[in-house]
């Protein structure tokens, strides 16, 4: 069904494709007809952070911005979905146009910005969703006009915030979209703040009796040294998990494309190698008990199992489906499952 909707969508600009495409699920999930945009897959529950998933597979931060959309996506197939980012007060983001496709190179640039109604207006979104069939992450991060030495106090009202209704956080530090973010991941910067959220959430947790697990997420355009630094920090506070990866600032196999000098994060078929190789090396480095989830240039069932075979024990998915449309999650929740069930790797090719 939806070869018939991409050439309608990509009639419009990016970004007022993306409305339109929230708002057709909205539709579909209200009207009872969500089973026509997408075969849902059968269950495969995965256990990470504590958490058992009905499938490993979910929907990246950034889709569903305020939370306003969260059971309509959950009755797509996914296994999760995670709403954000979202900033203590609202911001508009950068300035439109602001979305650009790339469909020679199953791409999208994207300089958003964070834009969004603030914390106070997603979490009166998640108290009305009813949330079956799946789980929610909340994403949070800064204002923009948020200086970096003041960063954690508006990680921590978002933290503080949307704990309650969260069944895990994601602390994003990696956007190339907002000024200065990224710096938040140099090492002592990264062990300032996520040392500061940390005792925060152990408080939160005897506070409403529950603990919520906290997760970071990471860039792909780290160094290899970065990485390293990385790893040490989030192994030595015992994070619950880490996410690899966010968009690239790289242009790396979109040379010469139509939109390829916009500014902002590149995400899609470009981004698959190089956020899959931050992701094995991070996982080589990392303690086995922190999971992770694999994000960035999934376009296919091999793509996801290709992220399980490089460490991840979740994947997520945003422009695949802008692409493959939802079902590409039945697609990759299947690929999941056969590598799982696999009686022996050693007699197979391997994903690539």
């Amino acid at each position: 069904m939806y070869g018939l909707a991409r050439p309608f969508l990509f009639g419009f600009d990016a970004e007022t494709a993306h409305g339109v495409a929230l708002q057709a699920m909205e539709a579909a999930y209200r009207s009872g007809t969500s089973v026509l945009l997408a075969r849902r897959p059968a269950p495969l529950p995965t256990r990470a952070f504590g958490l058992t998933f009905p499938n490993p597979v979910g929907l990246a931060a950034g889709l569903d911005k305020n939370g306003a959309h969260i059971d309509a996506l959950l009755a797509l197939g996914f296994g999760f979905v995670e709403v954000g980012t979202v900033t203590p007060r609202p911001q508009e983001g950068n300035p439109k146009p602001r979305m650009f496709r790339l469909p020679d190179q199953q791409a999208v640039i994207n300089r958003l910005g964070f834009n969004n109604g603030g914390v106070d207006a997603l979490v009166r979104n998640v108290e009305k969703a009813k949330r079956r069939n799946g789980l929610l992450g909340i994403n949070i991060g800064k204002n923009k006009d948020t200086p970096n030495d003041s960063a954690e106090l508006d990680y921590l009202l978002c933290l503080e915030r949307v704990y309650p209704l969260a069944d895990y956080v994601t602390v994003n530090i990696s956007s190339p979209n907002t000024a200065g973010l990224r710096e938040l991941q140099e090492e002592q910067a990264l062990r300032r703040l996520i040392g500061t959220l940390r005792d925060a959430q152990e408080r939160l947790a005897g506070v409403h009796g529950k603990r919520v697990p906290m997760l970071v997420k990471i860039a792909p355009d780290l160094s290899d040294d970065d990485v390293e630094a990385a790893a040490r920090v989030l192994g030595d506070l015992q994070v619950d998990g880490v996410i690899a990866t966010n968009t690239t600032v790289s242009r790396i196999g979109i040379e010469g494309a139509p939109h390829a000098n916009e500014i902002g994060g590149l995400s899609g078929k470009p981004l698959l190698g190089q956020a899959t190789a931050v992701l094995r090396m991070m996982r080589t480095r990392l303690p086995e008990a922190i999971p992770m989830i694999g994000v960035g240039g999934i376009l296919s069932g091999p793509d996801a199992a290709a992220k399980m075979a490089a460490g991840a024990t979740l994947v997520q998915c945003y422009t695949g489906l802008v692409y493959r449309g939802p079902g590409l999650i039945h697609e990759c929740v299947e690929a999941m499952r056969r590598r799982k069930e696999a009686p022996s790797r050693g007699n197979m090719p391997p994903v690539v």
